[in-house]
């Protein structure tokens, strides 16, 4: 009696801190951004209105910020805007400590900027590394024309991220009828990807935290 007390209690510990844990997590990260973020540019401002007008206004340097972000988009739009982005990236892809943290961001943000632009078209189970084994991967395009020609065969281009960063993996030919078409988003792929397979789509919690052992 006393065990199975016990091991009740346990599983609702466990259920009950997998579930608050993103939730405070979360909660906290965007109090974190938020303050951080109204910091940068609310605090100068805020700090005039304080002294002149006795009051300050919260949460306005996240929409000076949001400004400041909309502005370089407009700017980047236009041609000479775009020579200097392409400049200024250059210079911080060079310069010594920027070039360890500025490219890695950029691949970061490119690649699921990319993938929501349905640069991955849909999502595969191949057969990789070898035979038997499975794989997700992403659709990228049609198969390589001169390989078709040489191989005289229909191929898809494939990329098969790397658990638990999707930003490396391999790009492998394979045969149209091979490639088994999963009815899953890339969204969904990428969780099962990130997470190692821990998570599945429509899944909350992993069925033994709902049931205990």
């Amino acid at each position: 009696m006393n065990n199975k007390f016990f091991v009740s209690l346990r599983n609702y510990f466990f259920t009950g801190l997998a579930i608050s844990l993103p939730l405070f997590g979360t909660c906290y990260i965007l109090l974190i951004i938020f303050v951080f973020t109204d910091g940068l540019l609310g605090r100068f401002i805020n700090a005039y209105l304080k002294a002149k007008l006795g009051f300050y206004i919260p949460g306005l340097g996240i929409l000076l910020f949001l400004l400041v972000i909309l502005l370089f988009g407009v700017v980047a739009k236009n041609f000479l805007g775009k020579k200097f982005v392409h400049w200024l990236g250059h210079r911080f892809e060079n310069l010594p400590l920027l070039k360890q943290i500025y490219p890695p961001l950029k691949q970061i943000v490119d690649f699921f900027f990319s993938a929501k632009e349905l640069a991955f078209k849909k999502v595969v189970l191949v057969e990789y590394p070898r035979k038997g084994l499975w794989s997700l991967g992403f659709i990228t395009n049609e198969g390589m024309p001169k390989a078709k020609e040489v191989l005289k065969a229909d191929f898809l281009n494939v990329f098969v991220p790397n658990t638990p960063g999707p930003l490396s993996g391999y790009y492998v030919l394979v045969p149209r009828q091979e490639a088994i078409l999963l009815d899953i988003s890339i969204e969904d792929a990428l969780k099962i990807i990130i997470s190692g397979g821990v998570l599945n789509p429509g899944e909350s919690l992993p069925e033994k935290l709902k049931t205990g052992p």
